[in-house]
């Protein structure tokens, strides 16, 4: 699902809107061509016991709620209570992040979250020796970047620079 919906719906003849909504229906048909027995109840039970909230149903449409590599136009709340976020990453972009920041790469938005663990979790999925940045989201805020309540603890922000990176542990 996520692939689909993040990165490449057109490769299964979807078609998203300016949101990045595409019909329920026809995302549970795209699913259908990889896994024959997927049912929409399946789909709604995957993003409500999504512990991330990456998935977002509204009446018969679906999207990805953060992720694209595509543009979409999320139209998240802002979030302006959060006082310090998290990303994990690879100790090997350390060096780089630290004089650039960090940047969207390939997608819209760079990910950030309210969790430490989670922050570590997603680190991993690059490499086993992982760095925990703290980001100072006032110091973002003071740069006119607006964080964005994209999931549960996901926060996104269209870039950190790097005088916003508070410490690497």
């Amino acid at each position: 699902m996520a692939y689909i919906l993040r990165h490449s719906p057109e490769e299964f003849g979807l078609k998203p809107d300016s949101r990045g909504f595409v019909p329920l229906k026809d995302l549970v048909s795209a699913l259908r061509s990889v896994y024959p027995d997927v049912t929409e109840e399946f789909v709604r039970e995957i993003v409500a016991r999504d512990a991330k909230g990456r998935y977002e149903i509204r009446g018969d449409k679906i999207r990805a709620r953060y992720g694209h590599s595509f543009p979409v136009s999320l139209n998240h709340e802002e979030d302006r209570e959060a006082r310090i976020l998290y990303h994990g990453t690879p100790r090997r972009n350390l060096t780089r992040i630290l004089k650039e920041g960090l940047k969207p790469m390939k997608r819209q938005f760079v990910h950030l979250t309210t969790s430490k663990s989670e922050a570590v979790e997603t680190g991993r999925r690059h490499g086993r020796d992982v760095v925990l940045l703290v980001i100072d989201a006032d110091c973002l805020r003071k740069r006119g970047l607006r964080i964005y309540r994209a999931g549960k603890n996901v926060r996104i922000v269209e870039r950190v620079p790097p005088e916003c990176i508070t410490l690497a542990v």
